[in-house]
């Protein structure tokens, strides 16, 4: 059983993001041997209505962590090309090859994802018509990538607390424009 809650979280630091998120969590039900409470925060949407959710817990048992996930969209597959149980979970390896993709499409258009990119990096806000500018037939849209990678680098900030959080996955994707 799982609770579905619809919520907005807007900050303008890594720090205000993690204090709003584990105020959220301290909200939720204490589990018990019998009964796992299980939670769907529903924390963004695309233009193609494409929402994405935090899940708690994670398999791994990480506390406080979160698992980063978008409905109706398949990131990743089985060994066989069928789809797995983490499919509508998107990894930092699926955002590095959609991104490589959009270059090698049009390296051009791609280059100028950049300020956008940084924007996400440095917790400021980046509206819908920021993303509709851009369009690659590669890939998923520019604006539900981008919006997966804002909830993926607030994941690495809660999973890395004392550590450097979301650089490391910036510094990972930042390469691919250079």
């Amino acid at each position: 059983m799982h609770t579905d809650i619809t919520t907005t979280i807007e900050a303008t630091s890594k720090k205000e993001y993690r204090e709003k998120l584990i105020k959220l969590f301290l909200k939720e039900a204490p589990g018990s041997s019998e009964e796992v409470t299980e939670y769907f925060y529903y924390v963004d949407s695309d233009d193609a209505g494409h929402r994405i959710y935090l899940k708690r817990p994670t398999a791994l048992n990480k506390g406080v962590d979160f698992e980063v996930r978008v409905e109706d969209v398949q990131f990743r597959y089985g060994k066989y090309g069928n789809i797995i149980s983490t499919g509508n979970r998107p990894s930092h390896r699926n955002i590095y090859d959609d991104l490589a993709g959009k270059k090698e499409e049009n390296a051009a258009k791609f280059a100028q994802l950049k300020p956008i990119f940084d924007k996400i990096y440095n917790c400021e806000e980046v509206t819908d018509a920021e993303y509709a500018q851009f369009s690659f037939s590669n890939g998923i849209s520019v604006g539900l990538l981008m919006k997966c990678l804002k909830w993926l680098f607030i994941e690495q900030d809660i999973t890395y607390w004392n550590r450097s959080g979301r650089e490391m996955l910036y510094n990972g994707l930042v390469a691919l424009w250079d």
